[in-house]
């Protein structure tokens, strides 16, 4: 028969061994109590036993062979808890309330049941001793004794027994709990298949184990839908960019194919064909350095890189387009700016920055760059004096293909930020957009190499 759920957890079974264990605990406590308290009444026992010894032989007749009877005829009658036995070397009882015994010196236990003078006893616990009258014994019934192990007994017993049920209802409680939110896992796991991708996994708010697991998959979730929702576009823009250089490709092959056609012509109408599938190719080939540069494979190539001396080589190579366009280059670059990454993909980073500013200022602006170390963090600034973007469109320039102007006439493929964001993500690094007022500056945060 299959057992019920609740009981084929692994939060139930470890509850089980638990209370096994505590069960062991139990025994073991019990044992030493047990053994600890015996002991101590034990020799409470052989102590008051000796006293009493102690106490006949102090009696100066005592030395007579006559001389302890009557002293235990007197104490006989008043024995309360003590038994005694006084008898001769043959054997025969002289005094006492205890019937003859073998004459054994020392500490001694007396079992049995026996029935003398009407004074039943169980077990006796006392000690023997030899005096001239033949062999004296004093014990002390054992009856408080055994009671009391009784009574640890039970009480340890009980004591046991309910730890073992509170534990069990504690697994079954914390099995109840665990369940409950697997299930909530489980749940929004369907959900989530079902084609639900906005479903999220509660959180409890009480900052237990659950709720970080929670956040982390959540986090997770987060991050799947984002790059579902970026593949979704990425594939309506790409239709979207490539349709129209494909349909001019398409009428210039036509007309190429159009009778009468010169050499000229269709040595322009070739020549034009190729740019556009030279644009075409340049559009795949970005996606491919992003989507290689967010699998991460690049991070193993890291290495110290001074990024002072890479913006300088970076100007220097942008300078002749600042020139053309009579805008004027502000710099300021502390020296020695140490970060660990890419060489490669930083200038890459840098050039594209400092693209986008040339590109999107009018003729005569100007273009800042500034790079300074600020605690542990260096902070590349690239700004510039033109239209700028909106605060509401400034995450949206960081997704591949976005564009702000919606005809999409203009020369470009909207990819030059998305490969900006995918190295500073390579790289841990934080990517800032604000307004130069008027213009836009573009601050990227690297983690320091001290």
């Amino acid at each position: 028969m299959r057992l019920p759920r609740l009981f084929r957890t692994s939060s139930f079974r470890l509850t089980l061994m638990y209370a096994a264990l505590t069960g062991v605990s139990f025994l073991l406590l019990f044992g030493v109590v047990l053994w600890a308290t015996t002991r101590f009444m034990e020799r409470q026992i052989d102590g008051t036993v000796s006293s009493e010894i102690a106490e006949i032989l102090a009696d100066p007749d005592s030395a007579t062979p006559a001389g302890p009877r009557a002293t235990l005829g007197q104490l006989t009658r008043h024995s309360g808890d003590f038994y005694y036995l006084l008898q001769d070397p043959a054997g025969n009882v002289l005094a006492g309330n205890l019937p003859a015994t073998d004459p054994v010196v020392g500490t001694r236990e007396w079992g049995g049941e026996a029935m003398h003078k009407r004074q039943p006893f169980a077990a006796l616990r006392g000690r023997g001793v030899a005096v001239p009258a033949g062999y004296l014994f004093v014990g002390l019934s054992t009856i408080q004794l055994h009671e009391m192990e009784e009574m640890v007994t039970g009480s340890f017993l009980w004591g046991a027994s309910a730890a073992m049920l509170l534990a069990l209802a504690g697994g079954a409680a914390m099995s109840v709990r665990l369940l409950h939110k697997i299930e909530s896992v489980s749940q929004t796991s369907r959900d989530i298949v079902d084609a639900d991708l906005q479903r999220r996994i509660p959180l409890s708010n009480s900052g237990d184990e659950f709720d970080h697991l929670a956040v982390s998959l959540n986090a997770m979730l987060d991050r799947i839908q984002s790059l579902m929702e970026g593949m979704h576009q990425v594939t309506t823009d790409i239709a979207h960019d490539l349709r129209t250089p494909l349909t001019r490709l398409r009428q210039r092959l036509e007309l190429a194919q159009r009778p009468g056609v010169d050499s000229d012509t269709l040595r322009a109408t070739l020549d034009a064909t190729r740019s556009e599938v030279d644009g075409i190719l340049e559009i795949f080939s970005a996606l491919l350095r992003i989507a290689q540069i967010e699998s991460g494979a690049r991070k193993a190539a890291f290495a110290t890189v001074n990024v002072s001396d890479l913006l300088r080589t970076v100007l220097e190579v942008y300078r002749p387009a600042l020139d053309d366009k009579q805008q004027q280059l502000r710099e300021t670059i502390e020296r020695d700016l140490m970060v660990e990454g890419d060489r490669e993909l930083l200038m890459q980073l840098f050039a594209n920055l400092l693209e986008n500013a040339t590109r999107h200022s009018p003729v005569g602006s100007a273009v800042a760059v500034v790079a300074r170390l600020c605690a542990a963090t260096v902070e590349v600034s690239v700004s510039d004096n033109g239209p700028g973007i909106p605060e509401a469109l400034r995450s949206k320039v960081l997704q591949r293909f976005f564009r702000l102007e919606t005809s999409r006439t203009t020369p470009g493929s909207g990819l030059g930020l998305s490969l900006v964001a995918a190295v500073a993500t390579l790289h841990e690094a934080r990517l800032e957009l604000s307004d130069n007022g008027p213009g836009l500056r573009v601050t990227v945060f690297l983690r320091n190499r001290s």
